[in-house]
């Protein structure tokens, strides 16, 4: 009862402006129901200052049920869509994961922005988006204000890769007969599941090609989704290292990897061997489509939330430089996708 009476208000304050983002989102999938919940948010914050009992719930929902989204995307994915998906896409999964969170580290020193803002765009960009952010802002402790640029810049990318890529497609000579090519490119080079689709669809409707390059981007990139296990992991590892050296002088003795492992990734990963399992037994994968959703929905509340928390005025004034970032990140992905893809002979 007394979560109840401490929390329920802010939690349902987020519900409130969750579910028109969500159906928006539905309409208009480029743009996506996340970044509609922070834009909300953000807009409400602008007028409403002090959120007084609701704050509680807020952040309560920016934390847990962020978590818990990522728990329930786990339901969404077979841990065979690896072995299934072969040699091909994998190194170019590896290396655009690589370059993104590489340029991310060098660009967070040499533009002198936060730490977490950098993991965050690296991360978001290398892997899926808002969903790599959720699962990464917790592990780092990011603010809300860190969590909404972040999800800000990958959005501004996302949209101008849905637009761009199947007119960049053409013009390098990609293969109109079939749609591995395009739909491998999409697949790593592009971060937010619907914008993969969405460009995915559009190769397919320019060409004919029924749902063959949607069938091969979906696939690489829930394979390239899988990353944010062991990514989230490692972050968690610096992390917990980082704060054993400053409370304990320059010893790193005290660094636990128990202490350092975010329990929902484990859940996370159970989930997806639940999945693997039932669908290895002849489950339909129909019967997990209810959590999927669910989880979506559980990003959209997060990051009403989120919006909540921030300053608007500090996001513009500080959005140069994350962007700069973003724009090195996407465009890293994009050539190094490119440079494989060339060398692999898929094009």
């Amino acid at each position: 009862m007394l979560f109840l009476r401490n929390n329920s208000f802010g939690i349902f304050v987020c519900f409130l402006i969750a579910l028109p983002a969500w159906l928006l989102g539905k309409l208009f999938p480029v743009v996506g129901g996340a970044v509609l919940a922070i834009l909300f948010g953000m807009v409400i914050t602008f007028f409403w200052h002090e959120h007084g009992k609701a704050q509680a719930g807020i952040n309560w929902t920016s934390k847990i049920i962020l978590q818990s989204a990522v728990v329930l995307l786990g339901f969404g994915m077979n841990l065979g869509v690896i072995v299934q998906t072969g040699i091909v896409s994998l190194p170019i999964i590896v290396s655009t994961i690589t370059t993104s969170l590489v340029v991310a580290l060098v660009l967070h020193r040499g533009l002198d922005i936060s730490r977490n803002t950098s993991a965050l765009i690296g991360v978001g960009s290398s892997i899926c988006g808002g969903s790599a952010i959720a699962a990464a802002a917790p592990v780092v402790k990011a603010d809300s204000n860190e969590i909404a640029q972040s999800i800000s810049v990958i959005f501004l990318f996302n949209a101008m890769a849905a637009l761009l890529f199947p007119i960049l497609g053409h013009m390098i000579g990609f293969d109109t007969t079939s749609g591995e090519a395009f739909g491998i490119f999409a697949g790593t080079a592009i971060n937010d599941t619907s914008s993969v689709t969405a460009a995915a669809a559009t190769w397919d409707s320019m060409w004919g090609l029924g749902t063959q390059t949607l069938d091969e981007a979906v696939t690489v990139k829930l394979t390239r989704a899988l990353a944010i296990i062991p990514v989230t992991l490692l972050l968690a590892m610096l992390v917990a290292k980082k704060e054993a050296a400053q409370n304990e002088g320059s010893s790193l003795e005290t660094f636990s990897l128990k202490r350092a492992f975010p329990m929902f990734i484990l859940y996370f990963v159970l989930a997806a061997v639940v999945t693997t399992v039932c669908l290895n037994l002849g489950v339909s994968a129909d019967v997990f489509q209810p959590l999927k959703e669910l989880a979506k929905f559980f990003i959209v509340m997060a990051m009403a939330a989120i919006g909540l928390n921030s300053n608007v005025v500090k996001l513009i004034k500080t959005g140069g430089k994350p962007i700069l970032l973003g724009a090195c990140c996407w465009a890293g992905i994009t050539v190094v996708s490119l440079l494989v893809q060339r060398i692999l002979g898929i094009w």
